[in-house]
């Protein structure tokens, strides 16, 4: 990138005037990721200071049978599959009341689309879980789970998302975005829910008062132009609704765990590297700059492994997700090395140690407690990146 080109952007950037698609594509060409890096840095701490938000809470997939067969993922299983499960209610009750330890704040709930699963069970199902974890935030179902159900209930999104409120829904996941071009999504998803829908779910639910979190699978068969169209589409309806609270980048994984058993569902990891830390860290960077809208992006150190997680904190995030304990969608493809937990001591060990001050919140992103942050006086101490 020419130094006047760098300049003008910086100028945009530091005026706070929105960056256009074009900035987009500009950005991720330039390979300077110190200068992108400190420039997202800028914006970040423009917006959180020196604060890092994390929560603790812990991921239940209730089951992972699924009508689709999308290219990417290694969690679907088709029923009568070995290692295929649903849950009964009282199942998955138990199990995230055995959660429950360490002031858990948020439950977090996806599942498959099973074929034969009836409407009722989902909304018994957080009826029944807000009854034994009252004090436990309900973040549950993605846009996509969400238009399954108006096809097997014959009702509307507006109807299911009452019904679901009602229950003890306090937020939607992100998930099932992906990369909403058509021209990569036709050869990635396969299910019906593209982004006339997904978009059309999330506006019902932030005019329903809720905040959802957004996301974008990256690193797989997508160019940056793709990325920065997705991002665009996403600030688009921010601007409409001011509801998305989180932006998410999640890195694509390969299908490494079910390559033991012979088994490869990853249709995609033949003809795809996953994405390195640097384009990880550039991803975090652009996004930050170009959703000028959304007050936080969040790194799901699940995805990205937890040294890359404390960098991207340097580039552009200021949210480190929560303490997990199982994240079965990831660890059902990648044999990497990322923990199945990491407790709150080991979030604020590693906030600290990337050189940010700790802060918990809740799922509406409410403060819990503030934290001290790394000891100023000394000298080995981190501290985050000066702007």
């Amino acid at each position: 990138m020419d130094v006047g080109l760098k300049r003008e952007l910086e100028e945009k950037v530091r005026s706070g005037e929105r960056l256009t698609r074009e900035d987009g594509i500009a950005l991720y060409e330039s390979d300077d990721l110190a200068w992108l890096g400190g420039l997202a840095h800028e914006v970040r701490t423009r917006k959180n200071g020196d604060v890092v938000h994390f929560n603790v809470n812990r991921h239940l997939n209730m089951t992972n049978v699924c009508t689709a067969s999308c290219a990417y993922c290694s969690f679907q299983r088709k029923p009568g599959e070995k290692d295929a499960y649903t849950m009964r209610i009282e199942e998955a009750v138990k199990l995230a009341k055995a959660m429950e330890g360490e002031n858990l704040t948020e439950l977090h709930i996806v599942n498959g689309l099973h074929p034969n699963l009836p409407w009722r069970y989902y909304p018994r199902s957080l009826r029944e879980l807000k009854a034994a974890l009252p004090r436990v935030s309900l973040k549950a179902f993605t846009a996509t789970e969400i238009h399954h159900f108006e096809t097997i209930s014959g009702m509307s999104a507006s109807g299911i998302l009452d019904e679901l409120i009602d229950a003890g829904l306090e937020s939607l996941t992100g998930g099932g975005a992906e990369i909403f071009d058509w021209e990569v999504r036709q050869h990635i998803v396969d299910h019906r829910t593209h982004w006339e829908d997904w978009s059309r779910i999330h506006r019902l639910a932030h005019e329903k008062g809720l905040k959802t979190p957004c996301t974008m699978l990256y690193g797989h068969i997508e160019e940056p132009r793709h990325r920065v169209d997705h991002v665009l589409r996403l600030r688009e309806l921010q601007d409409e609704t001011g509801g998305f609270q989180v932006f998410i980048p999640l890195r694509y994984q390969h299908d490494f765990v079910d390559v033991q058993d012979g088994k490869v569902r990853n249709r995609l990891q033949a003809r795809t590297q996953m994405a390195t830390g640097a384009e990880a860290l550039k991803t975090f960077a652009v996004s930050r700059l170009l959703f000028d809208n959304v007050p936080h992006v969040k790194v799901f150190w699940v995805m990205h492994g937890v040294q890359t997680a404390q960098l991207a904190l340097q580039h552009g995030a200021d949210d480190m997700d929560g303490s997990v304990v199982e994240y079965k969608i990831t660890h059902d493809a990648d044999n990497f090395g990322t923990p199945n937990k990491l407790t709150r001591e080991d979030l604020l060990d590693l906030i600290r140690d990337a050189g940010f001050r700790p802060v918990e919140r809740n799922t509406r992103y409410e403060i819990i407690r503030e934290y001290e942050g790394p000891d100023p006086e000394r000298r080995e101490s981190p501290q985050p990146m000066r702007v």
